[in-house]
């Protein structure tokens, strides 16, 4: 298991873990983050990642990308 923040851009991940406070969880789980779910990495923007999840496209921070496990 490895942050979301390694992943390789274009690379479909399946979702282990996510970590963090239950705001933060819930907070990723309404953006379509949910365990067993699949998420590929865009493209990186600075400390930003553009991530593919549920067929659609979001931005996230560094921060949260570290607390999506793949």
């Amino acid at each position: 298991m490895m942050p979301l923040v390694y992943a390789e851009v274009g690379e479909p991940q399946i979702i282990r873990k996510i970590g963090g406070s239950p705001e933060i969880k819930k907070h990723l789980e309404d953006m379509g983050f949910t365990v067993g779910g699949e998420v590929s990495v865009v493209s990186a923007i600075g400390d930003n990642l553009i991530v593919k999840v549920k067929e659609s496209r979001v931005a996230v921070s560094e921060e949260l990308a570290k607390k999506i496990m793949i």
